[in-house]
């Protein structure tokens, strides 16, 4: 399997590997924030040049936290069991912010799916994270 994006930053930057069990599921779920944002935005704009507002705006409606919960709701089923319990930490975290349009509920729950982006590249696994995030997205009917 050729080396992820992140083995290559690491390299790049001379950082040793660290066992990514022991991050804490909010340290999943900032950089699985930034993953998830950066593929749908990476397939927003290879779909075709489009004008920077209507791609801020399709981008806004599939990052929000509500659907983002909805994501993960429609493939809790096929997450792995270790998948599923990165899901939990993630969702039963303790958050110092809160999201401006969407429930407590559906914060948490999008906190836990974005620690399992967050998981699944740092694990070098981004295959992974992309067939769970279509799969939502399919699921969903949200159009990117």
């Amino acid at each position: 399997m050729a080396a992820g994006l992140n083995d290559y930053i690491n390299e790049k930057f001379d950082i040793t590997s660290k066992d990514i069990r022991t991050y804490s599921p909010l340290t999943l779920a900032y950089i699985g924030d930034a993953v998830y944002d950066l593929v749908v935005r990476s397939v927003l704009v290879n779909r075709g040049n489009t004008a920077v507002n209507n791609l801020h705006k399709r981008a806004s409606a599939i990052v929000k936290a509500p659907s983002q919960a909805a994501i993960v709701a429609s493939i809790m089923d096929d997450l792995t069991d270790e998948e599923k319990d990165i899901y939990r930490r993630g969702r039963n975290s303790k958050p110092h912010t809160k999201a401006k349009n969407a429930s407590t509920i559906e914060y948490l729950e999008a906190t836990g799916l974005e620690a399992v982006v967050g998981f699944l590249y740092l694990k070098g696994d981004m295959d992974r994270a992309l067939n769970l995030i279509k799969l939502g997205l399919e699921r969903n009917s949200l159009e990117l």
